[in-house]
């Protein structure tokens, strides 16, 4: 019965199971899928000021002077970020930022190290 199971391309289950036909379901996540079909990526892309892919883990720059709510001093251009995580939605980076915090920012102020 292994023969007939695939992993799931969404979710990467390893119960992937036939459904009769050429599609198969997951019991997981109930992803269905044709395992003859070239899948879309559907990882998150997320993309810095120069068009550089960004991944989760790498350390970028900031381009320009940022100022942020609450706190008496922006963040300045030049600052580097460490150990960064994407997200979905407008600020699509999380990340710790020394002597604010954590923050949230916009790809498009930043630049891979």
């Amino acid at each position: 019965m292994s023969e007939e199971m695939k992993p799931c391309p969404k979710c990467k289950s390893p119960y992937g199971y036939s459904l009769g036909s050429e599609l198969y379901a997951c019991p997981e996540c109930g992803n269905e899928w044709n395992p003859d079909e070239k899948m879309e990526d559907d990882s998150l892309k997320v993309l810095d000021s120069n068009g550089n892919e960004l991944n989760d883990g790498d350390s970028v720059i900031i381009i320009k002077t940022l100022p942020v709510k609450g706190a008496p001093k922006p963040i300045r251009a030049g600052t580097k970020v460490k150990n960064i995580r994407l997200t979905d939605g407008d600020h699509n980076i999380d990340c710790k930022i020394e002597g604010f915090g954590s923050m949230a920012l916009k790809s498009e102020f930043v630049k891979k190290a």
